[in-house]
This record gives C-alpha cells, structure tokens and sequence, in this order.
C-alpha cells in the first residue's frame, strides 16, 4: 500500500511540474474535513494541512483553503463558504455523508471539481463526485475477520462498531464475511463512536455482562485504546487478544514490540486526504485524468512488516 501511495504521489508531483505555463494557473482548492475530535481526525487534519502547504509553495497561483467542522450542520455551513469564495475544487470528508449530499451537490452543480475522501454517502456516483479517494472499509472488516477466523476459529467475540453510517455498515459486512464458515461467536455488537472514551464504556458494559470473551475487535485505534484501559482496570485474564484498525503510531509499535494484546492492526491511513488532494491538484496543473476511484489497501500490519508503517512524527 505503501508503494502505492508513493506512486500517485510521484506521477501528481510529475503533472503538476510537467507544464512551465500552466504553473500560473490560478486555482483555488476548498478543503472540508472534520474537526480534530480523536486520533484518526487528527490526523486527517494534519496532512490536509501538511500537503496542502507543500503545493502552495509549488504552484505559487494555487491557493488552498482548509476548514474544519465539528458536525454536518457545521460543515455544510463551511462547504456554502467555501463557495462564495469562488474555489475551483472541493475536496471533502465528510462528518456524515449523506446529510451533506445537497450541500456537495451544489457546489459539483455549478461546475466545480468534487473530490470525495473516505466517507461515501448512500449513492456513490459522478452525480456526487469527480474522485473518490478511500480506504478500502469491507476490507477493512474482512481482514479482521479471517485473522480471528485463522487463528482463533472458536472465538467468543465482542465487537465495537463505530458511528452509525454507511462505511461502518461496509466494514461491518466484511467483517461477517471474513469470520463466515467458522465456529466464531459474536457476543453482542454496540457503537463506540470511534471515541476511546465511548469504546471504554461500552467495553465495560460487555465486561460486565459477559464472564467469558476471548477477543474483541473494533473498527478503529483510538477505540482500542479504550478497550485496553478497561480490560486492565478489570484485571481480565480471559481475552487473549483486541483487533482495531487504522495504522496509528501507538497500536503499530505495540505490533512492533510483541505486545501480546495487539498482535495485528489493519491499516487505514489518513494520509489518503493529502492523496486526494494531490489529485486534484493534478487535474488543474498537470491536466491528468483523475475522475473515478483510488482505493487504498486495508493490508494486515504484523510484527513482520509493522517497521514499513511506523512513522514515529506523525499526530497519529
């Protein structure tokens, strides 16, 4: 995923230095993403800003104005602001994705470019977006899913979903998938919000109405983080080990180092705003083709291949 990665940067940065006129283009990219609420968003908002900063001093005619928004309200809010001052693209994550699809359809309506990142509404298609950049979220869950499925394949499983919307439905379904056709036994399933401080009190919940679990998984690292300080507040023995995903710093040097409770993480990088970005930065400079989808590896991080994802810098 890694290479991957690299790739479209390289071929983004070869557009957009291609053309020596094109370099005055004037061109101004709204940016809208949620506001730093947890690990994950954090992250998010720090390479929106990072690559952001990097094409400006580039392309001394583009301009790149990144807003962040607490809740889809907000953020429609900021999307109509961003539109007043006359941007040329929109590169979007949303809160929520499907109360904010009048509020994108507006903008895309009047000609602008529509990059859509992560969070995909119910109806995914070019009346939405001119990209769309994701993590691959059934993978996500199905690589979760058969881990526990090889290794433990009659598991007593608690499972902490993340906020009610469609990609923790996809992630949901993968997961299934994954651990279908094995003695694996869900325990029970509630939303943690991909809040550490949710995933705590929900995992207390299931420590308390379950005398037996053998493995939790939940759909992010910050809720992991969460469930850890429960089990140990609880002093339980009887969890042999917790899956997330997302590929942060902390959960990746637990790979690293052993840790017996963290053996795997699933990536799900946030650095995919900053590739969506450079897209679409690409489609006004370097005149690429870069309508469609790009979807990034939800790749199995181990203890083998744990030093490739570990970037020890980064907020998250």
């Amino acid at each position: 995923m890694r290479k991957g990665l690299m790739g479209i940067a390289a071929i983004a940065m070869m557009a957009l230095t291609g053309v020596a006129h094109a370099q005055e283009k004037k061109v101004t990219i709204g940016v809208s993403i949620p506001a730093a609420d947890h690990g994950w968003t954090a992250g998010v908002v720090f390479h929106a800003e990072r690559v952001a900063k990097q094409l400006m001093e580039q392309h001394p005619g583009l301009n790149v104005i990144v807003k962040t928004s607490p809740d889809p309200a907000s953020q429609a809010n900021a999307v109509q602001d961003l539109e007043t001052q006359g941007i040329d693209a929109l590169v979007i994550l949303p809160t929520d994705p499907d109360p904010l699809v009048n509020a994108i359809k507006e903008v895309k309506g009047k000609g602008t470019f529509v990059a859509l990142v992560d969070r995909a509404p119910s109806v995914n298609d070019n009346s939405v977006r001119d990209l769309y950049v994701a993590g691959n979220n059934p993978a996500l869950g199905q690589v979760a899913g058969e881990y526990i499925k090889a290794t433990t394949p009659e598991a007593k499983v608690v499972v902490i979903r993340g906020l009610p919307i469609p990609i923790d439905q996809q992630r949901q379904d993968g997961f299934d998938a994954g651990i279908a056709g094995s003695k694996v036994e869900i325990l029970d399933r509630q939303y943690g919000n991909w809040n550490r401080d949710d995933a705590f009190k929900v995992m207390q919940d299931y420590l308390t109405k379950y005398p037996q679990i053998d493995v939790v998984w939940c759909q992010d690292d910050d809720m992991a983080v969460g469930v850890l300080q429960a089990i140990e507040q609880a002093k339980r023995t009887d969890i042999q080990y917790v899956v997330a995903g997302a590929g942060s710093k902390e959960m990746i040097k637990k790979v690293m180092d052993g840790d017996k409770m963290i053996p795997v993480d699933v990536l799900y990088p946030p650095a995919m705003v900053g590739t969506a970005l450079e897209m679409t930065a690409a489609n006004f400079y370097g005149q690429v083709p870069v309508r469609g989808t790009y979807t990034i590896d939800a790749t199995l991080i181990t203890k083998d291949n744990a030093k490739d994802f570990y970037f020890p810098d980064s907020p998250f």
